[in-house]
């Protein structure tokens, strides 16, 4: 059984991951003839105004631009309810608009304060008669892309995959082929498009999979693909992850990401290559390895502690990484004592070793060191630690060093 602690670090993507705002995404997918709704943003209420002008459609929506969901059901700090709102008067867009930007918007996945909005976008609403799911994405099982499609679209995927597997459809991509014509019909027959709009899914389908090439993406999903009244295949909503590993060729796309919305110290850390998440104890965790780090949260909390972070190293690591790390835990005011818990396979203790007395030396570290190494060079390691003449608590284990973590909090 998973602890309260790595049940919640499960939920949780230790690293920070690209997000774009929903405009941003739609613009990658336009760029690639993918057939979205006409829309335009806006970071003022004259130029929302203006946007809803221009669109000249039957009916506008307005929606806020934040990386988080339940923007519908939101509440902002001018007294607006919703983050989406439909209208078929074009002038108090402009109205909206001044209530949604500068203010804080919450929802149910925002912190407590919200998150201020800086951006709207202004888009043509188009009746959906019916709503499908459409995704490609990377799958250890097919050793590539695959595509997977549902008639049940707008809802979750999981749900329907769990009630009617029936009606989840999948199809294997070859990576030299592409999708081909037979592989796109099929799938969009088995998403109920019929006569002329089975080709125009088909059609969309396959310029979705040259948006999965081109930016490198693990996933598009699309949900709804819709179709409407009048004829048309339409990706309503899409969500875009991207290979982390493609930044150095994707460097138009990653520098759309936007970090006002991300915890600073999560931000800071991603400079380093560091995977952090900021939890509510006061131990701080130094680990390499994702398990690792949820393994030592686990037993800290088993002895009575609690974590204040997940800091994964991962492999590779050079001695400004580890200084980095330090400066960052050392930062937290809430931060009491440290727990370093190294096993050394790709990692070079004797390198931990180093950066760990620099920066103890260059930050004039004030609370306890607890230190347990293990692995590649490890004697080496505890030579340049006991040699260091620094005030550091070594540990046989990681019950060990759980426990001297805990207590020397304990005698504070």
């Amino acid at each position: 059984l998973l602890s309260p602690i790595t049940a919640r670090l499960t939920r949780v993507s230790p690293r920070r991951w690209l997000n774009l705002q929903e405009f941003q995404s739609k613009k990658l997918m336009r760029e690639c003839g993918v057939s979205v709704q006409r829309f335009f943003v806006a970071d003022t209420p004259a130029e929302a105004l203006e946007a809803a002008k221009r669109l000249n459609a039957k009916e506008i929506v307005l929606k806020a631009q934040i990386l988080a969901g339940g923007r519908g059901k939101g509440l902002f700090d001018s007294g607006l309810k919703g983050g989406v709102h439909l209208t078929k008067d074009p002038a108090v867009v402009g109205d909206l608009a001044s209530k949604m930007l500068g203010f804080h918007l919450t929802t149910k996945q925002t912190p407590k304060e919200g998150v201020k909005v800086k951006t709207v976008m202004v888009a043509e609403a188009l009746d959906i008669s019916r709503e499908t799911y459409f995704a490609i994405l990377m799958d250890r099982s097919c050793n590539g892309p695959v595509m997977v499609g549902s008639p049940q679209g707008g809802m979750d995927i999981e749900e329907v995959a769990d009630r009617t597997p029936e009606l989840i459809f999948k199809e294997t991509i070859d990576i030299f082929e592409g999708v081909r014509d037979d592989q796109a019909q099929r799938m969009a027959a088995n998403l109920g498009f019929r006569g002329p709009l089975e080709k125009q899914a088909a059609e969309q389908m396959k310029k979705l999979y040259e948006l999965f090439v081109k930016v490198d993406a693990t996933q598009v999903e699309v949900n709804p693909l819709g179709e409407t009244p009048e004829g048309q295949v339409v990706c309503f909503d899409a969500k875009i992850n991207f290979d982390d590993n493609a930044e150095f060729r994707q460097k138009t796309v990653f520098a759309m990401d936007e970090t006002d919305e991300s915890d600073p110290m999560e931000t800071e850390a991603a400079k380093y290559d560091l995977k952090y998440i900021g939890l509510d104890g006061n131990i701080a965790c130094f680990v390499n390895g994702a398990g690792l780090a949820m393994a030592t949260c686990d037993i800290i909390d088993l002895h009575g502690g609690k974590p204040a972070n997940f800091l994964d190293l991962g492999g590779g690591v050079k001695e400004n990484q580890v200084y980095a790390a330090f400066k960052l835990l050392t930062g937290d005011p809430k931060v009491e004592a440290i727990l370093v818990n190294i096993f050394g396979g790709i990692v070079n203790c004797a390198i931990i070793a180093n950066g760990i007395t620099k920066a103890c030396r260059e930050l004039e570290l004030k609370v306890p060191l607890v230190v347990r190494l293990e692995g590649t060079n490890v004697k080496e390691a505890k030579r340049i630690l006991a040699e260091s003449g620094l005030s550091i608590t070594a540990a046989n284990d990681l019950d060990d060093a759980a426990q001297k973590a805990v207590a020397a909090i304990t005698k504070k």
